[in-house]
């Protein structure tokens, strides 16, 4: 395996498919590079590269074709060849050992040898140079009537100086894509048409054709810029400050200078500036912002909590997890930057056709202009235009970037809500599901037993809780746990035990005011003979349920049977009749006994297979995909692993945890059923989009195509097609932005 090291660029100025392409066409070509992926809508670059490969050479390229580019920190992360994203930038180190000193243009605007801007738009558009270039265009355009008016004799002079100011920065990059391995490039199908107007004549249509296409460019930029937004406005929720506990005394420090292990202290109303766990204080959190949960949550004491979520109505310390490059935000945004930068399979399917549909066009065009006049003695003038206006129809912009945009578009609003896909092919795979297998404990279920039937006899509900209760305090076995919540629901007092004794295998006893208490397993309980017939039934109609049940004794007498299980979530069943209604069927997976299985697959409605192993799971996943399913495995990432890996999807549910988002192709960060059913109908959407995207590119081109053969539309109509197409196209996609409940 050949060990290659992977180095990551943002890149400004990248505001259509077209630059992409140019970049990594001219990227591939440097010495010891292996892969390049360019997002446009991410505006970011990955190199996996072998240690030969020379990073300036690499960086000259880009800011040659004009765009500009600066170096993630902690880069080049060694990559050993398995094609899968297996680097993750910690800020912490130290980048390569070459000096950026002359261009670490992270965020200001470069000048590229044309003197035309691809930076970043920051700022109004009008203040870019992109936006500038385009307003002394349209003065120049401007001033050429008015000289034409005037003056008709110097006129066309007029026109061709008008076009020259915008067209030289054009023609300087299509010669430097030219230069590194993109002849036809939009540029280049841009210049050819604009001095071929020139020539026969037609210089005030080619002034105003260079003018159309900066609009256009504009309009691509500010639309792309838009889409960029949507995903790194993710990154303005965390707070710039955090008050920091030192020796006592609490400071506001930067929220990015944070260190793993740190104390610090949230106010009211005030947002969490990183993740971490609770040492003090009990508070409801508002996690729509991260997570999309309506509902504040309450949490106290150890529980866990994320960067950019609001703090309620009381004062929490919070020990720090995670550093600012690390924490939840952070690293959704690197997922779907990742996810952006991995081609989907129509995306790579487009980009190879207009790799053969761009010289295609060039060819058609040629012909256009040639046959007539030749064949069957047309006039020159007329075909050689007709020719150029072609030349511009079949520009490819709005084809290409039209499953991007979508692409791009849904990985930003799926993570706003919660819903992670790690690249286009996932999503587009997620809405051919047609069989989803879940995991059942903390997929389906809780993943912790509550109390759910209390059997008292002789004495009170209430009476057998606290009793109980009071044998279970500071244990933390599940089970424990769930009667100690429900004695603290229902608000039962538990004074203290006397004399407590763990019975390994059994139970627990104790003594209380005089009592001698035990909570026994069913089988202790049948050994000390203290069970009648009737409250054995009992016990076995609880276990058929899938009810793990304790038996309370009082001075060696049964009092009680507090029955417990995994109860299903609360939107499980909502989520299930979900994907039900959209044509795709479940089935519960569960290391689970039979029983167990049986009573909650019962609730739910759904089919299951119990007491399985994780082989015994991947096993049936490559059964389902036999029998000609679509399947998405769905479980909490650990033990679920091979069965995910099996699955077409794996889909992790739950927190976030870092196995779970490692091992798997989506994530469900907050762990409601019904975000499966969401994720596959946003694919869907996203589909749907895509091919209306096609559609509205393709068939602008072959009206305008026809019209322009027929000598009904010219050459501006046909710039302001394709810009139109580009632009509609971009907008289309934007529409995934808005999200439907």
């Amino acid at each position: 395996m050949a060990e290659t090291s992977e180095t990551r660029y943002r890149v400004g100025g990248m505001d259509c498919a077209s630059c992409a392409t140019k970049i990594d066409t001219a990227v591939r070509r440097v010495a010891g590079v292996a892969d390049v992926s360019v997002s446009v809508m991410a505006g970011t670059m990955t190199v996996r590269h072998d240690g030969s490969s020379d990073l300036k050479a690499i960086e000259k390229k880009v800011t040659g074709l004009g765009y500009s580019v600066s170096p993630f920190a902690g880069n080049a992360a060694p990559a050993h060849d398995h094609g899968g994203h297996d680097h993750h930038d910690h800020g912490d180190h130290e980048g390569h050992d070459h000096d950026h000193a002359g261009h670490d243009h992270a965020g200001q605007e470069i000048e590229g040898p044309h003197g035309h801007d691809h930076a970043p738009m920051a700022g109004p558009w009008w203040q870019s140079k992109k936006g500038r270039l385009t307003i002394l265009s349209g003065a120049a355009l401007i001033a050429a009537y008015a000289v034409g008016h005037l003056v008709p004799a110097i006129g066309s002079y007029a026109f061709i100086v008008a076009m020259l100011v915008g067209l030289v920065p054009i023609a300087r990059r299509a010669l430097m894509a030219a230069f590194s391995g993109t002849p036809f490039s939009i540029e280049m199908l841009m210049t050819i048409a604009a001095v071929g107007a020139v020539i026969i004549n037609a210089g005030e249509e080619a002034a105003t054709v260079v003018f159309l296409f900066l609009v256009g460019e504009l309009l691509e930029g500010v639309a792309a810029g838009k889409a960029r937004e949507s995903i790194q406005s993710l990154t303005a929720l965390v707070p710039k400050n955090a008050l920091l506990e030192d020796n006592g005394q609490t400071r506001e420090v930067p929220a990015e200078s944070l260190a793993v292990g740190a104390i610090i202290m949230v106010r009211p109303g005030d947002r969490i500036s990183a993740d971490g766990i609770i040492i003090s204080g009990e508070s409801a959190i508002d996690e729509a912002p991260v997570t999309g949960e309506s509902t504040p949550v309450c949490k106290g004491v150890d529980a866990v909590v994320f960067a950019g979520t609001v703090n309620g109505d009381a004062v929490l310390r919070v020990r720090v997890t995670a550093a600012a490059a690390d924490n939840t935000i952070a690293r959704v945004v690197r997922l779907v930057e990742e996810a952006q930068e991995s081609k989907a399979p129509t995306e790579r399917f487009i980009d190879r056709f207009s790799r053969y549909y761009t010289p295609g066009v060039v060819v058609v065009a040629a012909l256009v202009v040639v046959a007539p006049p030749l064949l069957f003695g047309g006039l020159w003038s007329e075909w050689v235009y007709k020719g150029l206006a072609i030349l511009l129809i079949g520009c490819p912009c709005a084809l290409v970037i039209s499953t991007p945009a979508a692409i791009a578009a849904s990985l930003s609003a799926g993570a706003r809500r919660g819903l992670l896909m790690k690249g286009g092919a996932v999503l587009e795979t997620l809405g051919k599901v047609t069989m989803v297998a879940f995991d059942k404990t903390g997929t389906l279920t809780e993943g912790k037993p509550q109390v759910t039937d209390i059997i008292p006899f002789g004495l009170s509900e209430a009476q057998v809780l606290s009793r109980a209760a009071v044998l279970e305090q500071g244990s933390s076995h599940p089970l424990a746990l769930a009667i100690l919540n429900r004695a603290k629901v229902d608000g039962v007092p538990v004074p203290p035990a006397f004399e407590l004794e763990a019975l390994p295998g059994k139970g627990v006893s104790g003594k209380v005011g005089g009592e001698t208490l035990d909570l026994l397993s069913p089988p202790a309980a049948r050994e000390r003979g203290a069970l009648s017939a009737e409250q054995d039934a009992r016990i076995t109609d609880l276990n058929d349920e899938g009810k793990s049940v304790s038996v309370l004794l009082v001075n060696g007498a049964t009092a009680g049977l507090i029955a417990m299980r995994d109860e299903p979530r609360e939107d499980a069943q909502a989520g299930l009749s979900t994907l039900k209604s959209a044509g795709v069927k479940a089935m519960m997976l569960t290391g689970d006994n039979k029983r167990t299985a049986a009573a909650v697959a019962g609730m739910l409605g759904i089919d299951w297979r119990g007491e399985m192993m994780p082989e015994d799971k991947q096993r049936v996943v490559g059964e389902l995909k036999r029998e000609g399913f679509i399947v998405a495995k769905v479980g909490d990432g650990i033990n679920d692993a091979p069965a995910l890996a099996a699955a077409d999807i794996g889909i992790a549910m739950g927190g976030g945890t870092d196995v779970a988002l490692e091992t798997a192709d989506a994530a469900v960060l907050h762990g409601r059923v019904g975000d499966v059913a969401r994720m596959i109908e946003l694919s869907k959407r996203t589909m749907r989009n895509i091919l209306q995207n096609i559609s509205i590119a393709l068939g602008l081109k072959v009206v305008f195509l026809v019209t322009t053969i027929a000598g009904i539309t010219g050459l501006w109509p046909a710039i302001l097609a394709d810009t139109g197409a580009t632009v509609l196209v971009t907008i289309n996609a934007l529409r995934l932005l808005r999200i439907k409940e």
